[in-house]
């Protein structure tokens, strides 16, 4: 007897009709073939524990460290080691929803913690913690400003990063939503393109420090769109709300992004943890798990979940969202970054990876081979043109153990520092373009 049933021919047969795939080879067509393994990989039917640990640190042994100045959205910070020992304990990191908050008061505790913690952040009043990463919370902040208003048109910011307006614009796609790309004058929202459009929308998603690193000055923008009756939504990262105005301070409406640069390693690519916070008055059209504190029937401090329940968003054709899991294990690495660092540690930290970028900046101007693009502040990112070939400099770096920068397009490269890179790395790197040929 099968854990799970398994599928007949005839049952692949039928799905792959439906899929209008010849073959199940066809659903991996778009993985490139240099990727695919071609050749059955040799698994060891057992090993002793000595050779298995030998196996598995020369398995190990095979990639490749890299010296990293690329974000664009997934940043190489520091995870502390006391986020890796506490997550790793059996009781966190099995953690899911806690549906029974009689036993789960440790966890509903920090999630509550978690939500805290946001809302200081963010400079909102009320957060939830069931975001997958910062793209996915942006378009769940796109459905809320859906929901409260009705209109089915949202302003998006050309500086918002790519891959999030992909995101945005596949959830909108089955809402009927239109979604309505403001352009981009000198490396920030054109204010003017945004009073021209604002009207008869749900309201505009920004980024802020924006795509190009950019720190965009939002005043102003909360009064046109609350005239309009729209909803201002504001993606940020977490680091830099430790040093940046916060959203609440724009009079932003809904606050969202990711929080990978608080203590979430870059993982090839995940899994991370975005948030999403708001006004109290827009609380009851947000998704997910959202804890709160109480008093149990003794008068004691308890907490719990509260406002809406799992069966709210199954049934898929009234509910704001679908999203129903939270990211109980992220929401607590986050947690523990932030208990670890201190307010002070935080912005401490930021400011070594703004400085670090800075000075990367000037260093890199000082060559001559590089262009200014854009005469805006900037955090931890930048972009420069460069006056040479980028695709023959990037597999140079790599050869030499550098992740270098993002290739935008026009030989515009954007780069990214963190407190990761010390003076002789970002020295190492200006070298090589001084070296470059």
């Amino acid at each position: 007897m099968h854990k799970y049933l398994p599928h007949t021919e005839q049952d692949i047969l039928e799905m792959l009709k439906v899929t209008g795939a010849s073959s199940i080879d066809d659903l991996f067509s778009s993985i490139p073939k240099k990727l695919r393994l071609n050749k059955p990989y040799n698994i060891p039917s057992q090993l002793s524990d000595d050779d298995l640990t030998k196996h598995m640190k020369n398995l190990a042994g095979e990639n490749k460290e890299l010296v990293i100045f690329r974000g664009a959205g997934a940043y190489d910070h520091y995870t502390p080691s006391i986020v890796k020992a506490l997550i790793s304990r059996q009781e966190f990191l099995t953690s899911y929803t806690p549906y029974q908050p009689e036993v789960a008061q440790g966890t509903l505790q920090y999630i509550f913690e978690y939500q805290t913690m946001v809302c200081e952040l963010t400079g909102m009043e009320v957060s939830n913690a069931s975001m997958y990463d910062g793209a996915t919370a942006t378009a769940e902040a796109m459905f809320m400003a859906y929901a409260q208003t009705g209109k089915d048109t949202i302003l998006v910011s050309e500086t918002v990063n790519p891959r999030t307006i992909e995101v945005i614009k596949t959830y909108a796609h089955y809402r009927n939503i239109k979604v309505v790309v403001i352009p981009q004058k000198d490396g920030v929202t054109d204010f003017a393109k945004v009073k021209e459009h604002v009207s008869e929308t749900m309201g505009l998603v920004v980024q802020n420090p924006n795509y190009f690193g950019i720190i965009e000055d939002y005043d102003g923008f909360a009064n046109i769109i609350h005239d309009a009756s729209g909803l201002f939504i504001m993606n940020s990262e977490g680091q830099a709300l430790s040093l940046i105005k916060t959203p609440g301070e724009f009079d932003v409406d809904i606050a969202c992004g990711d929080l990978q640069s608080l203590g979430i390693p870059l993982s090839f690519g995940g899994a991370y943890i975005g948030y999403l916070a708001t006004k109290m008055k827009y609380v009851r059209k947000m998704p997910g798990r959202i804890c709160g504190i109480t008093t149990d029937v003794d008068g004691k401090r308890a907490f719990v979940l509260t406002l809406q329940a799992r069966e709210q968003h199954i049934r898929r054709a009234k509910a704001n969202s679908n999203i129903c899991s939270n990211q109980s294990l992220l929401a607590l690495a986050v947690t523990i970054y932030l208990s670890t660092m201190g307010k002070n540690g935080l912005v401490k930290v930021s400011e070594e990876s703004m400085k670090g970028a800075h000075y990367l900046y000037q260093q890199l101007l000082a060559t001559k081979k590089f262009d200014v693009v854009y005469q805006k502040p900037f955090y931890k990112e930048f972009v420069l043109k460069a006056n040479f070939d980028v695709e023959r400099f990037e597999k140079e770096l790599l050869n030499d153990g550098i992740l270098g920068p993002l290739h935008i397009g026009s030989n515009h490269l954007l780069f990214a520092v963190t407190e990761r890179r010390s003076i002789e790395e970002i020295n190492q790197l200006v070298q090589k373009v001084v070296a470059f040929k």
